[in-house]
């Protein structure tokens, strides 16, 4: 059996999911300020992106405001600046735009940025993701679900290490894809077509096939997420080279 590649920079330390966000201590999830918490304590930082209505990287994860903040609708609908003056509900942090996350972290910790794709368009994200990024000498890498994406990315951008997130593709979650599809994404036979470079794969579908034998017989790095129990943790441990956590605090690097 092949060994693992060696250490690779995704792998040294583990990564705060959305940042090391705590809403008890008014730091949510996607801001500014859980970015310098995880920064604070040596974490490298999971964040999420969608597309403003003027094609700009924004902060953000969810495809509604609603959860998050006192304004209603889809992030969609809204340009960069409207969307940078948004309050979370409960801190005093606003949805920062990519640029903002960039100037803030400045290389100190690795970035892994989540690309929340569309069903139409996914494509479009590629453009305003590289351009932030063109300056930008920190340790970065991009992943998303999305298959499609990843491999648009590979084309545009084959320097920008890239990776998909996967999970068990349950037939009650995945909903909006076949039964062949869900199979795909499932057991990542879309691989030498997305052209994939590291996996993060969900906790609670670990041990599985298909990410395990990329981890070991192509050397591909492999995440696992949300681990928020010590139990998660020593199984992600156990199967992946690092984890995505939140909820805990593990040891930094």
């Amino acid at each position: 059996m092949k060994k693992p590649a060696r250490r690779h920079w995704l792998t040294d330390r583990p990564i705060a999911h959305r940042g090391l966000h705590d809403f008890a201590r008014r730091i949510p999830e996607n801001t500014l300020s859980a970015a310098q918490a995880a920064i604070d304590r040596g974490f490298a930082i999971e964040m999420d992106l969608r597309l403003s209505a003027d094609n700009h990287m924004m902060v953000f994860h969810d495809h509604m405001l609603d959860r998050l903040t006192e304004r209603a609708g889809p992030v969609l609908a809204l340009e960069r600046a409207e969307l940078r003056r948004t309050r979370i509900a409960g801190s005093d942090d606003s949805i920062p735009s990519l640029d903002d996350l960039l100037d803030l972290v400045d290389g100190r910790v690795p970035l892994i940025l989540e690309l929340k794709s569309t069903v139409d368009g996914y494509d479009a994200m590629v453009g305003p993701l590289l351009a932030s990024l063109a300056a930008y000498r920190g340790p970065v890498a991009a992943m998303s679900f999305d298959p499609r994406l990843i491999a648009a990315l590979a084309e545009a951008a084959p320097h920008l290490p890239r990776g998909i997130v996967a999970d068990a593709a349950r037939d009650d979650e995945w909903k909006q894809l076949t039964g062949w599809q869900r199979r795909i994404v499932r057991h990542l036979l879309h691989a030498p077509k997305s052209k994939p470079q590291f996996v993060a794969f969900d906790i609670k579908a670990l041990p599985a096939t298909a990410p395990l034998a990329l981890k070991w017989f192509r050397g591909m790095p492999l995440l696992s997420w949300t681990i928020r129990t010590r139990d998660e943790e020593k199984k992600a441990r156990y199967w992946a080279d690092q984890i995505i956590f939140e909820e805990i605090t593990p040891e930094a690097a």
